[in-house]
């Protein structure tokens, strides 16, 4: 959902172009928007949902994505970055960002295919790392020639260690670092991933990224050059508007081994420093039947400023939730319940798979007409200009 050319979003009823409409009618975009990003929307708003883990990628920096574009613009098709936010529908699993050291050194410890990938000396440096607890900069090193060396290794060589891993995993013979996962989980992931792509470099990628959970409503923001890959799940993600992926397993598609690497942060961190807490949306007046049933209204806002997304969850027939107008555009999608929805005078059916774009300053209206609703909105707002006049930050 968005205006990027590769798959732009289309009027229900004339079939015209979100680039189309916007164009025509900047007052749709906001003038801070429609100026300093070239009358087009600086998001992508997106719903996956993942019966098949999806690549272990990376998304480049603006220069990098730059640089990508001009060198292979068949498979680098735009010049922008791509941080992006995934929010959990419904259980999420994924993996994020590298274990921390101690974890992966466990893993090449007493998983030995993996150890044979990674090469005995590179394993050894990233050992030492581990137990010395040197400098960031050493570790980081460290964890790059280990990461490097397994990606790097050879294809034969990887079918043949993926036969012995899977045989560990059937022989429920993989430990578990201190207090992450457990053998039971570690070893049915190995089983699942292997059945969706045999023999696949990821299967070895698994030990060395964090393995994430997230329930509905949790959230994980991914800056560029961080590593991932989503295994399973449904999930709203909103991202800078690109189409650029640096890919590395888990993937028929082309795969570029030698940028991926090269671009890493090598940030090891646990998984929960990845995780982006929700906060109150100040700016939405709920009714009484909104109150007394509890819904809410929860802002999720990374720190950058091409998009931040509103979830709201009306928890009884006739709660409803009233929006400010914002001082740039928006995309809402609902993705369970029914209702109404109204965007200044104009009101509107709303339910499950629909889509509805709202134009800068005008007043939104949710309404729930069952049970539940729960609504996902993406926007974007330069310094929230819109509601410095009240004072707020």
């Amino acid at each position: 959902m968005g205006t990027h050319p590769s798959l732009p979003s289309k009027d229900l009823q004339t079939g015209r172009s979100l680039l189309d409409l916007v164009s025509d009618n900047q007052a749709l975009m906001g003038s801070d928007i429609s100026s300093k990003y070239n009358q087009k929307l600086p998001f992508l708003f997106k719903v996956l949902s993942i019966a098949k883990a999806l690549s272990i990628q990376a998304h480049p920096n603006k220069k990098l994505a730059e640089q990508l574009h001009a060198k292979d613009s068949k498979n680098y098709p735009d010049d922008n970055h791509k941080p992006e936010m995934t929010i959990a529908i419904t259980p999420f699993e994924g993996l994020c960002g590298f274990r921390p050291l101690m974890e992966i050194a466990h893993f090449l410890a007493t998983i030995q295919p993996l150890r044979d990938l990674v090469g005995e000396d590179n394993a050894s440096k990233l050992d030492s790392a581990a137990k010395d607890s040197a400098s960031t900069q050493d570790s980081k090193a460290a964890l790059r020639t280990a990461f490097t060396g397994l990606m790097k290794a050879d294809r034969e060589k990887v079918k043949s260690k993926s036969e012995e891993l899977l045989s560990l995993a059937k022989a429920k013979n993989i430990t578990p670092g201190p207090s992450v996962n457990t053998t039971a989980e570690l070893c049915e992931l190995v089983e699942r991933c292997n059945s969706q792509f045999p023999a696949d470099i990821g299967l070895f990628v698994l030990f060395f990224l964090n393995f994430v959970k997230l329930a509905p409503g949790q959230a994980m923001y991914l800056k560029a050059d961080d590593i991932h890959a989503y295994i399973s799940g449904d999930i709203i993600e909103c991202m800078a508007s690109s189409d650029n992926v640096i890919r590395a397993g888990f993937t028929p598609k082309f795969q570029d081994v030698d940028t991926l690497t090269e671009i890493l942060t090598y940030d090891f961190d646990p998984p929960e420093q990845q995780l982006l807490k929700p906060v109150d949306y100040p700016y939405v007046t709920l009714n009484e039947k909104a109150y007394s049933s509890g819904s809410e209204s929860l802002l999720y806002d990374p720190p950058i400023e091409e998009f931040s997304v509103v979830r709201t969850v009306l928890k009884s027939d006739g709660a409803k939730a009233t929006f400010e107008g914002l001082a740039g555009p928006s995309i809402v999608i609902c993705t369970s319940g029914n209702g109404k929805i109204s965007v200044g005078p104009k009101s509107e059916e709303i339910k499950e798979g629909l889509v509805y774009f709202v134009g800068a300053t005008a007043e939104l209206v949710i309404e729930s007409g069952g049970d539940e609703i729960v609504t996902f909105r993406a926007f974007c707002e330069i310094d929230n200009k819109a509601h410095e006049a009240n004072g707020a930050h």
